[in-house]
C-alpha cells in the first residue's frame, strides 16, 4: 500500500510536534510526504500535479493542527481547487473511489474539552463530520483518526512518542478495521 501524507501547516518549521510527525513518515517505506506549504508558498496550486499525487497512492492522510474547529485555510482551498467535479465526484469522478482518508490531527485542546460537558460542546468525531461526508462523496474509505491533544503541553519525551506511533497507526493494514461510521 502507498502512502501519501499531505502536511498543511503554515509554519511547520515553528511546528515542534508536525514538523516531527513529517519527520518520521519521511523515513518510512512506501510513504511519500507532501509539505503542501512548502510546495506552494504562494497558494497557487497546481492541480494536475495534486490529482496526479493522490492517483499514485492508496490510502491519503490529511496532517494538520486543528484550528478554530478546522483546519488551516490552504487545506480547505486545496480541497476546493484539487477535488474537482468530473475528476473526485459527480457522474464521473471515480479517480479516488476505493482510496482510503485518514486525518492525522495535533489539538491544542485537552481531550476533556471534546465531551459534550467539555468547553468545546462537541467531540472531535462530530467536528470532524465534514471530512467523512466528503471522503463519502470522493467515494474513499474515513479512517479513524489519528489525534493527539494538548499539544502545547507536550514534554519533548511525549512528542517522541506520538511521532513513533504515528506512523505505526497510519501505515497499520488494520487501521482499515477502524472505519468510522
Amino acid at each position: 500500500m502507498k502512502t501519501l501524507v499531505l502536511v498543511f501547516h503554515p509554519n511547520l518549521s515553528d511546528s515542534r510536534l508536525n514538523r516531527r510527525w513529517a519527520d518520521e513518515m519521511d523515513k518510512q517505506t512506501g510513504v511519500t510526504v507532501h509539505r503542501v506549504y512548502e510546495a506552494y508558498p504562494n497558494e497557487e496550486i497546481d492541480v494536475k500535479a495534486e490529482q496526479e499525487l493522490l492517483e499514485q497512492h492508496d490510502r491519503i492522510v490529511m496532517q494538520f493542527p486543528f484550528y478554530w474547529y478546522s483546519t488551516p485555510s490552504l487545506l480547505k482551498k486545496w480541497e476546493d481547487t484539487v477535488l474537482t467535479y468530473g475528476w473526485a465526484y459527480g457522474s464521473t469522478g471515480n479517480k479516488l473511489h476505493g482510496k482510503e482518508l485518514m486525518l492525522a490531527i495535533s489539538i491544542g485542546g485537552a481531550e476533556v474539552s471534546y465531551t459534550p460537558d467539555g468547553a468545546n460542546t462537541y467531540t472531535l468525531p462530530e467536528l470532524l463530520r465534514p471530512f467523512q461526508a466528503t471522503s463519502n462523496m470522493i467515494g474513499a474509505r474515513y479512517l479513524a483518526p489519528y489525534a493527539v491533544y494538548g499539544v502545547m503541553q507536550l514534554s519533548d519525551e511525549q512528542v517522541e512518542q506520538t511521532a513513533k506511533a504515528y506512523p505505526a497507526y497510519a501505515l497499520n493494514p488494520q487501521a482499515a478495521l477502524n472505519i468510522v461510521h
